[in-house]
């Protein structure tokens, strides 16, 4: 079975930031649990390098725009590996294969009948590199996620026909109900076709830097169209050896933010059925993070900065608390102080200390040997069809809940640890195969919700395993009391209090 997941692609006009970091993070999550289902996985991020915003940050700093991609490209590139992320693809629009792509194809949706030449007019915002309906506009012809003021803006272009497509538009939402996800977002999307759909800019005519059309040199492509096209081409040079698109097409998951939301829910199912491709299974939508009531923007100032909360805390503990502290799907406010209270209270004392606890037992109470037997009954009732609840929420991109489901089993053995007492077993000789029950319990149970962790906390998930002398990833081995734990080792601290 092929699991293809993809994150928006980053646009390069400037350095990346903590939201970026986020759907990174969330889709290296999913890549990782498929993978551990024995999946083919593909999971493919990238950047954003053609439009107006580029061009103009470029010339801003007296440099081509170029040169400002391979700058900002390179930022990006390091940030995938700082927080642990395996993409198979890193994309570049700027890639002449990626070009090349959008030649073919945009040129099939012309030669297929919809394309044609016009004139548009109307308020544009160029950070967001597109053009405002009137119902999207805020008082003072204000971008409404920008807060700049629109300029009107009239240009000879090519047009996409987005009208043609209003009918299966509505046919396909109604057919596919989990085509968009959280709801809230499939009814948005959808309000959005019932209002009508208008005919798009397939081209820009004022701009040089972008795709430029095959049938008229004196065009680029819409930015917007040349990038939704990245999570298509990228297969087919992405393995230098192997055209992928067969194997992996069409994408299981696009995780995207909501500001996005109209391209890939409206333009680019429109866009695909225009080529004849196959239309992606799922697009899911999540929020914005927060600080101080503001989306975090590298425009309007308000970030954080992923590498330096890294360097202090590590990769785990930054992906942790972004899927642990915001819903996923749903916006949510972030700061220094709510982490490092996440930090302090479930990382270091829920999970670090159960950690801990547990292998400093087994190696005072039976030398770090343990010997083969059941599981506990009454833990074994708390852990039945974890996997698989886990592997459901996964399965809609709710990784918070995921999350939660496991976190509840952390807790559960904290509490069965204080429940059974295994320090006051430890004193009666004739309690033994009690406590050797028990540890056995506890060390399995912690194996367990150590594989279901790993897609969240690989690093210290692995530590963790190879301490318990059971390093294997497969979720066919998450199932409490599907290991046998033998011999467990020391471990320093999972996560160090005071860092």
């Amino acid at each position: 079975m092929a699991f293809y997941v993809t994150t928006p692609i980053y646009y390069v006009n400037a350095a990346p930031h903590l939201g970026h970091a986020y759907t990174t993070i969330a889709a290296d999550v999913m890549a990782r649990h498929h993978r551990q289902r024995g999946e083919d996985v593909f999971f493919l991020t990238g950047t954003d390098e053609h439009g107006e915003p580029v061009a103009d940050a470029a010339h801003a700093l007296g440099i081509e725009p170029q040169e400002l991609a391979d700058r900002n490209a390179e930022r990006f590139k390091a940030l995938a590996p700082q927080i642990d992320a395996t993409n198979d693809f890193f994309i570049r629009t700027t890639d002449p294969q990626h070009e090349a792509k959008v030649q073919e194809v945009l040129s099939r949706v012309k030669e297929n009948g919809f394309v044609y030449e016009g004139t548009y007019e109307g308020w544009y915002c160029p950070r967001c590199a597109d053009f405002k309906a009137d119902n999207e506009i805020d008082e003072g012809k204000l971008c409404p996620i920008h807060h700049i003021v629109l300029t009107r803006e009239q240009e000879d272009n090519y047009f996409f026909r987005l009208s043609s497509f209003q009918a299966q538009l509505e046919a396909l939402y109604g057919e596919r109900e989990d085509f968009i996800a959280p709801r809230a977002r499939y009814n948005e999307a959808l309000s959005f076709i019932r209002s009508g759909l208008r005919d798009v800019p397939l081209t820009r005519h004022k701009l040089t830097w972008g795709v430029q059309v095959p049938w008229d040199h004196e065009h680029v492509f819409y930015v917007w169209f040349d990038a939704l096209l990245n999570y298509y081409s990228a297969l087919s040079y992405a393995d230098p050896k192997e055209d992928l698109t067969e194997r992996f097409w069409p994408a299981s998951y696009h995780l995207i933010a909501k500001d996005i939301l109209r391209f890939h829910a409206v333009y680019w199912p429109a866009l695909l059925m225009a080529a004849e491709l196959e239309l992606p299974e799922h697009i899911f939508v999540h929020g914005y993070l927060l600080m101080e009531g503001e989306k975090m923007s590298k425009s309007l100032g308000n970030v954080l900065d992923p590498f330096e909360v890294i360097e202090r805390f590590g990769a785990d503990a930054l992906r942790f608390y972004l899927l642990r502290d915001v819903p996923f799907g749903a916006d949510g406010s972030v700061s220094t102080a709510s982490f490092e209270l996440r930090y302090e209270t479930e990382l270091a004392n829920e999970l670090g200390n159960l950690a801990s606890r547990t292998i400093a037992m087994v190696l005072r109470y039976r030398d770090g040997k343990l010997p083969a037997g059941d599981i506990d009954p009454v833990l074994a009732e708390d852990f039945a069809g974890l996997t698989g609840r886990v592997c459901e929420h996964v399965d809609r991109a709710e990784l918070t809940a995921a999350l939660d489901e496991i976190w509840q089993r952390v807790r559960r053995l904290n509490r069965y640890v204080e429940e059974q007492a295994p320090w006051q077993l430890a004193k009666d000789d004739a309690r033994a195969a009690d406590l050797d029950r028990v540890l056995r319990s506890l060390a399995e149970g912690l194996r367990s919700v150590t594989v279901l962790l790993w897609p969240y906390l690989p690093a210290s998930a692995e530590r963790l395993l190879a301490a318990l002398g059971a390093p294997e990833l497969s979720l066919t081995g998450a199932e409490l009391g599907a290991g046998q734990i033998e011999t467990v080792a020391a471990l320093d601290a999972l996560f160090p209090k005071n860092r």
